[in-house]
C-alpha cells in the first residue's frame, strides 16, 4: 500500500534535507520525524503536518501544510536557527524537481513563512519554516 499524501511528502522532503550539502554543514545530518534523546544540538525536526483534500473532477488531491522545527543551543542560537532555515527554504522554497514524493505528483511547494523565536525553555531558539505543497495522485 503506497503512503497518503503527508507521510509520502515527509519521506521525500526528509530525503532532501538529509542529502544537502549546506544543510549537512549545518546540522550534520541531524534531520528527525522525532529526535533520540538525548540529542545533539542544532537539528531538524519536523512539525505539524496537516493534508487537506483538494480533488479535481480527474484525480485525487491534496493540500499539504507543513512545518519544519530548526533547534539551537549554540552561543549564537538565533543566528544558527535562521542560518538553517534560510537553508533549508533555498533547498524547498519552488524546488518541485528536486523532492520525489512516491505514488504521488508534487505539482508546488511554496516556503510560506519563517520565524524564529526563543524556545519554551529559554535556553535556546526555534525556527519555524511553513511549507504549504499541492499534491495529486499519480495517473
Amino acid at each position: 500500500m503506497a503512503d497518503g499524501f503527508a507521510l509520502a511528502l515527509q519521506k521525500g522532503l526528509r530525503t532532501v534535507l538529509a542529502a544537502n550539502s549546506g544543510i549537512i554543514a549545518l546540522v550534520a545530518g541531524r534531520v528527525y520525524d522525532e529526535p533520540p534523546q538525548p540529542v545533539l544540538f542544532p537539528y531538524v525536526r519536523f512539525g505539524n503536518i496537516n493534508p487537506n483534500a483538494f480533488d479535481t473532477d480527474s484525480a485525487l488531491g491534496a493540500l499539504v501544510d507543513i512545518s519544519i522545527e530548526v533547534h539551537s543551543r549554540s552561543a549564537s542560537g538565533r543566528v544558527e536557527a535562521t542560518q538553517i532555515a534560510e537553508a533549508i527554504r533555498a533547498a524547498l522554497h519552488r524546488q518541485e524537481v528536486s523532492v520525489t514524493v512516491q505514488g504521488h505528483t508534487l505539482v508546488e511547494l511554496i516556503c510560506e513563512a519563517i520565524s524564529v523565536t526563543r524556545d519554551n525553555e529559554g535556553r535556546g531558539y526555534t525556527a519555524i519554516i511553513l511549507l504549504q505543497a499541492m499534491l495529486e495522485d499519480a495517473a
